[in-house]
């Protein structure tokens, strides 16, 4: 059946009609053909007559007219890849008419048991890349199985290569993705990728070998222009023969030998040139296909490509990165690389292209490469570029090398700067942390050091160098010979502590960092670990400051002999106790715990073995003996011994001195005993005692009140716990409230200040008042103290109006400078009736309370400075301290002059040591009536003078 727009132009005067745009209708020889449109434009199919294919195939009666509907409908709705001719579209024009192939008719039995052509299957929605020729050409190709007996496709010789040649690009273009993958199919693709590779580095080799076949021609075009001007200079000789002379033939002769020494050379000289060349090409090769040697030590292993492995250049990079980060030197190593490197190519470079040996091309290059202006006397085109990119590689080298230099200076600066440095010292005393502590602990670090000239304290702690510097600086105090030297590290890492010489140093000193109680004491016992890590050992004890009396048994365990511990919170509530009891016990303690009067200080005299103690307690004019270490008890510590006490083999003496070199035994004296007063201590009476505050060992001080306090008395407790959580913190704290039996707690609660509460308080009726540094602050120790200041304050202003008032006449001289403000003398006069301790955390907030003097004294972390400082020099000291602070045992205590004396009576200071012991106690220090301070130790101690009754006495009792 002819085609109806298949068939040509028969008329070709006549136009041809435009074509419509209008719905498309399928041009077939089957009228009920399927249409399938285009996705943006309408479009006619063309049937194809080619054999039905493996996805939808369709019988051979398709190409005849006698084919049903059903049939021809299935084989549209199984349309395949190989049913797909062309899609044309309807405005482009007539589709032309082609001749067809002739096919022989096979019968219907044959026709079911025809193979299928071996096309891929393709989908419908897939568009043909196959003209209406190829599909033919492919349906004219297929033959029918011949075991079944079927006739082959008769078809033409020519006719068959045409639609072979046809059908190659049909097959070549069939999406991979709609072909299931074989194993065949793999291995084809990586042959593929195989010779795709093979072929790149083909042309790599090409490229490389055209660049050195055009710089071998360049060569031989500048060998040739020379050799022809050599040429033309050889005829111009050989034309004036007769002018020469003897010498200008000896010239001619020298030169020719040059000539055929320079020709000689001329193989070198090409060799060194392709050198230069190769070794300037060989980096820019490298770099562009460096990820291709993987790839090639993977194909030569017979291993897959990981496609998670890291590139070459990458690996490369980060190795370089690595080794400039790990060596320090690698830097300066690499620059002198690259200097040598440079000489080495730039002379082989300057050999090449010029007439000069090798060994003075590498002189020059090395002239150029350190002075970049040596290079303006060089003749000609290529010594000159050589010349000139040698000079910029110099100065490239030079401006490298001037940064590695800065690099180094700043960092070392720096370093320095930022105290990174190790300490190169021995016999020092080292301080790990930062305090508010620390000003003071230097002080008197430095005046115990004063009588050796001074010494080294070295400071390792978590802040910068240089703002620990200033903040020392700021202290205003003479050292006197003593050096502070700062290092920025933390003394939880061994490096920072081998950076300090931690093993060299005669003490260390460990500060109780700002934070709260329990997690300065958590910080300190991490410390102590770090130190006991120290694998060279510690020559020196450690001192270690606590928050909390509850966590020094775990730091001790730790810690072992080596750690003495201070518990800062216990001190002071202790000393705080102390004085309330004792008025003008506080400026005892400092004395004693300063190094700017007298100490303790412990040593053995030989000469004094066999002794008694009262012998020895008479034999140093300038010190005054305390006790004695018994070496045979294992060291012990024994402060007032008796009088019976013999002195034996090793035995040490603890003296109260002004140093350590300023005393010594002398021939005993002659002392006078006499006849004195035989009077007893006075009992206690019941005292009413009022705490301002709550710390979080105030169990601790109830328990020492109980000790010392006499029945009846009333401890009354002002804050702001409510009295349930104070009876259940002094419960978890170990006191039970049951068993007191001297004292009666009160409890009140209200602000301390705000002065309405404090009103509702009878202030005028207590014999001591202590204000406590609250626990609610002690991690901010400006507000704790700003509020222990306004507690004060309110306190003496609302006594002042109580208590009756004095005429101004009888104020003490002491207070007389303060007599034109009437307020303070208001308050100074109401300090008469009632004693006040407070606890000032600050050393500044102290020197103003107690300038002023509306405190009859005031506690802080100074005193706590002092007990660190002394246990620093000398360990044992810390057994003293401890005794001393006890509510049991001997104390330190203030007797009237009453108890050894008459009034008016003529002794000298040895004579009152003697009646003293007749007391057991050990007289240290006396205050006359008319002065503030007492003296310790005095100088004099045989000199006579007389005392008056008003006078008291600093002894060491045994507290029975």
């Amino acid at each position: 059946m002819p085609e109806r727009n298949g068939a040509p132009n028969s008329n070709p005067n006549k136009p041809e009609r435009p074509p419509l745009l209008k719905k498309s209708r399928t041009i077939s020889e089957h009228t009920g053909a399927a249409h399938f449109p285009g996705p943006l434009f309408p479009a006619v199919r063309r049937v194809s007559s080619s054999p039905p294919s493996p996805v939808a195939s369709t019988s051979a009666s398709d190409f005849s007219s006698s084919s049903s509907a059903t049939s021809t409908a299935s084989s549209d709705q199984s349309f395949g890849f190989g049913d797909r001719d062309y899609v044309y579209p309807s405005f482009l024009g007539p589709y032309t008419a082609r001749s067809r192939v002739n096919v022989t008719s096979a019968s219907k039995s044959q026709r079911h048991e025809q193979k299928p052509p071996k096309f891929p299957a393709r989908s419908t929605s897939m568009p043909s890349n196959t003209s209406g020729r190829a599909a033919a050409a492919a349906a004219a190709a297929v033959e029918i199985d011949n075991r079944a007996g079927s006739p082959k496709v008769k078809l033409e010789p020519k006719l068959r290569l045409k639609a072979e040649k046809e059908l190659n690009p049909f097959q070549i273009q069939v999406p991979t993705s709609c072909v299931s993958p074989t194993p065949s199919s793999a291995k084809s693709i990586s042959i593929r990728k195989n010779l795709a590779f093979i072929s790149s580095w083909i042309l790599v080799l090409l490229k490389f070998m055209c660049i050195v076949f055009v710089s071998r021609t360049v060569y031989l075009w500048s060998m040739v222009a020379k050799l022809q001007e050599e040429n033309a200079s050889l005829r111009k000789l050989c034309r004036h023969t007769d002018t020469f002379n003897n010498d200008s033939i000896d010239g001619l002769e020298l030169q020719n030998d040059t000539s055929l020494l320079y020709f000689g050379d001329a193989d070198s000289r090409t060799v060194a040139l392709y050198t230069v060349l190769f070794i300037l090409i060989t980096p820019f090769v490298l770099y562009k296909y460096v990820a291709y040697f993987s790839r090639i030590m993977n194909l030569s292993r017979r291993t897959k490509v990981n496609k998670e492995e890291v590139p070459l250049k990458k690996r490369i990079a980060y190795t370089v990165d690595v080794c400039f980060s790990i060596y320090p030197y690698a830097k300066l190593l690499a620059l002198l690389f690259a200097t040598l490197f440079l000489i080495g190519y730039g002379g082989l470079a300057l050999y090449a292209v010029s007439d000069k040996n090798f060994t003075e091309s590498l002189w020059l290059s090395w002239t150029f490469v350190a002075d970049s202006g040596n290079h303006a006397d060089m003749a000609g085109i290529g010594p000159r570029i050589v010349s000139v990119l040698i000079s910029s590689g110099g100065m490239l080298i030079f401006a490298m090398m001037l940064g590695l230099v800065s690099d180094a200076i700043s960092e070392k600066v720096d370093s320095l700067r930022k105290g990174k440095s190790e300490v190169i010292e021995n016999n020092h005393i080292l301080i790990l942390g930062w305090s508010d502590k620390l000003g003071s602990l230097l002080k008197q670090l430095a005046i115990a050091n004063m009588s050796i000239g001074g010494g080294v304290v070295v400071v390792l702690a978590e802040r910068d160098k240089e703002e620990m510097e200033m903040d020392i600086a700021k202290l205003e105090f003479d050292f006197m010979g003593t050096s502070v030297i700062c290092r920025s590290g933390s003394p939880l890492i061994l490096a920072d502590l081998k950076k300090v010489s931690v093993s060299k140093a005669r003490a260390i000193i460990v500060l109780a960092s700002d934070e709260n109680a329990d997690q300065s004491d958590a910080r300190a016992l991490r410390v102590v670990l770090s130190l006991t890590g120290v694998k060279e050992g510690l020559k020196g004890h450690v001192v270690v400051e606590m928050s909390d009396l509850d966590n020094e048994p775990l730091v001790k365990l730790v810690g072992g002999d080596l750690i003495e511990t201070v518990v800062a919170h216990d001190v002071i509530g202790r000393l705080m106790i102390q004085c309330a009891l004792q008025p003008g016990l506080a400026q005892i303690w400092e004395d004693i715990l300063g190094f700017e009067n007298a100490e303790f200080y412990i040593k053995r005299w030989p000469q004094l073995d066999g002794l008694c103690f009262r012998d020895v307690l008479i034999s140093f004019p300038d010190a005054i003996p305390c006790g004695v270490k018994d070496a045979a008890d294992g060291g012990k510590i024994i402060i007032n011994p008796d009088d019976s006490y013999v002195l034996k083999e090793g035995d040490e003496i603890l003296v109260i001195a002004e140093d350590d070199d300023t005393y010594a035994p002398a021939p005993l004296p002659e002392v006078h005993r006499g006849i004195f007063p035989r009077m007893t201590d006075p009992p206690k009476f019941p005292e009413k005692i009022l705490f301002c505050g709550w710390r979080r060992d105030i169990d601790d001080m109830i328990m020492v009140l109980e000790a010392l306090l006499a029945p009846g008395s009333e401890l009354w407790m002002f804050n702001e716990v409510i009295e349930k959580d104070r009876e259940r913190k002094l419960i978890d704290g170990g006191l039970d409230i049951t068993q007191l039996v001297n004292i009666k707690l009160i409890h009140r609660e209200g602000n301390a200040v705000i002065k309405r509460h404090l009103e509702n308080l009878p202030l005028e009726t207590f014999d001591s008042i202590l204000i406590l540094a609250d626990e609610s602050l002690e991690d901010s120790i400006v507000h704790s103290d700003s509020r222990s200041l306004a507690t004060l304050l309110l306190i003496r202003d609302i006594q002042s109006k109580r208590l009756p008032y004095k005429n101004s006449k009888s104020v003490p001289l002491r207070h007389s400078a303060f007599s034109q403000s009437s307020w303070i003398r208001e308050m100074q006069q109401a300090s008469d009736k009632s004693i006040i301790i407070s606890e000032i955390l600050d050393s500044r907030t102290r020197n103003l309370v107690s300038v002023s003097r509306i405190s009859d004294y005031v506690l802080s972390n100074e005193l706590v400075s002092m007990a660190l400082a002394m246990v620093a020099e000398d360990k044992q000291i810390n057994r003293v301290l401890e005794e001393l602070f006890a509510e049991e045992g001997n104390e330190l205590c203030i007797k009237p002059a009453e108890f050894y004396l008459y009034d008016q009576e003529e002794l000298c200071f040895f004579d009152i040591m003697v009646r003293g012991r007749q007391r057991r106690e050990i007289v240290i220090g006396y205050r006359l009536a008319a002065t503030e301070r007492a003296v310790m130790n005095p100088a004099n101690k045989l000199e006579p003078r007389k005392w008056s009754i008003d006078d008291v006495f600093v002894v060491i009792s045994s507290g029975e």
